[in-house]
């Protein structure tokens, strides 16, 4: 089929190299546009929108999806199909309906499950054992329309948000290929989502990235690697921000009040509602990522220093 691909993200580029080595030929890229990035804050190409320019292909860059010049170009292109992964907009209903075969979306999570931005980050945030991607028909609403395909992904102990994403992009653009297949064969069945199971997965904020050393280990070990490494686990150490690598809930450790700093000899730990977690990467504000226990010498921790502690909202 002749596709108009739609993504943005680094998450994009599975996708991108299973279509290409497929029998599908894909015509141009949507991105979204290009946006300032370091401290000169140059304008930078999205990782979809950069693979695209590697290999020729036009990249279309709306400020929003809905503007006169991109519907005229998308339908001049004319594709059959538009798969959608991580592009980042609301994609109106006279876009939707210009490719023949619609616009299907990869989403990182077994539908109806985790409808929203941070699939991934929910569930890893909310303990789930099992996820998985789901190919569907976009369309207005968000992430309801009827799925072609799924697949499961186990959530491992120690999976971070970046881990659980990296496999499950990968999976899933074969996934992705595999529906385009039945599509073009006339094959494909969309079957709708169930009315029951559905949960809602908003965009994760720094806010949200705060650490409640008042809640227990296990909740703080979850909210750590579901925000890692975006937008990044932090919290307060001395009236500054400081930012966290995954931790390690030690059941056996000795008891310490929620925030509690103890520097031993092999590890930092730091106390919440439970029991404590061992601390890995720290990143003070200005300076690299180091190991907990460098970071330790290098502020002089003192007896009875914490981090600071909130409450759950």
């Amino acid at each position: 089929m002749r596709l108009v691909f739609a993504g943005t993200p680094e998450v994009a580029l599975p996708s991108l190299d299973a279509i290409a080595a497929s029998d599908h030929e894909i015509v141009a890229v949507v991105t979204r546009p290009d946006a300032p990035a370091g401290r000169g804050r140059r304008l930078v190409r999205s990782p979809a929108g950069a693979w695209a320019d590697e290999r020729g292909i036009e990249v279309l860059t709306p400020a929003r999806p809905r503007e006169e010049d991109f519907l005229a170009r998308l339908a001049e292109l004319a594709p059959d199909c538009v798969p959608v992964v991580a592009y980042g907009a609301l994609v109106p209903q006279v876009a939707l309906d210009i490719p023949r075969h619609g616009w299907i979306n990869l989403h990182f999570s077994l539908l109806p499950a985790w409808r929203g931005a941070a699939p991934v980050q929910h569930a890893v945030l909310h303990g789930d054992e099992l996820t998985g991607a789901s190919v569907f028909q976009l369309e207005a609403g968000l992430d309801t329309g009827p799925v072609f395909g799924t697949l499961t992904e186990t959530v491992r102990p120690r999976d971070t948000s970046g881990d659980l994403l990296g496999r499950l992009a990968v999976a899933g653009g074969g996934l992705l290929v595999a529906v385009l297949d039945a599509i073009a064969a006339g094959t494909a069945r969309a079957v709708p989502q169930p009315a029951d199971g559905i949960s809602l997965a908003p965009k994760v904020t720094v806010e949200d990235a705060q650490v409640r050393w008042d809640d227990p280990a296990f909740a703080v070990d979850r909210r750590v690697r579901a925000c890692t490494p975006a937008p990044g686990a932090w919290t307060t150490f001395r009236g500054e921000r400081v930012k966290l690598g995954p931790v390690t809930p030690v059941p056996d450790g000795p008891a310490l009040k929620p925030g509690d700093l103890l520097a031993e000899r092999n590890r930092v730990l730091a106390g919440t509602a439970t029991h404590p977690v061992a601390l890995g990467e720290v990143r003070a504000a200005g300076k690299k990522a180091m190991s907990a226990s460098d970071w330790t010498r290098g502020a002089r921790l003192g007896d009875g220093e914490r981090f600071e502690t909130m409450g759950t909202p």
